[in-house]
């Protein structure tokens, strides 16, 4: 496995292994799938990617972007991170989260927020095996796939 920043040529993988979540997953409320022209855009922007590869593919992402509006908040981001099915389990995530980490913290980052879906048990474990504390959970405040769902929001101070 290789960590590395990502490129514009890996906007399609993302967007693949992104789309896949946004589709038929539950770790997003968000329905809207991205488009390749945004990644591009935004990997070739000041924003952070980091993709691990296997065997020279793209099988999982980590980004960052801000938790909210505001100078009073510029020192806290909610990250992104999604693995291909198959690179699930194998190390890839907590290789993407510690890479992921070293680059908020180069950027003066202090509090990384995760908002994961209640029905989301792996995602929730994922991140409290790596640091972050529950902090609140929101009830029924997503809708997808005709059901409300639970936000559970995780953070980790770096």
């Amino acid at each position: 496995m290789t960590l590395r920043d990502a490129t514009s040529a890996d906007a399609g993988a993302i967007a693949a292994i992104w789309n896949r979540e946004i589709r038929d997953g539950v770790s997003t409320f968000n329905t809207v799938e991205k488009e390749l022209g945004a990644l591009k855009a935004a990997i070739a922007s000041d924003a952070v990617y980091v993709v691990a590869e296997l065997d020279g593919e793209v099988v999982g992402f980590a980004t960052f972007g801000p938790f909210r509006g505001g100078p009073g908040y510029v020192h806290t981001m909610e990250h992104t991170i999604y693995l291909d099915e198959a690179a699930r389990g194998k190390g890839f995530g907590r290789k993407l989260m510690a890479a992921l980490e070293v680059a908020a913290k180069a950027r003066g980052v202090h509090v990384l927020v995760a908002g994961v879906g209640g029905e989301n048990s792996a995602g929730i474990a994922f991140h409290k095996a790596m640091g972050f504390v529950e902090v609140g959970r929101m009830p029924e405040v997503g809708r997808k796939f005709e059901r409300w769902m639970d936000l559970v929001l995780l953070q980790k101070r770096l």
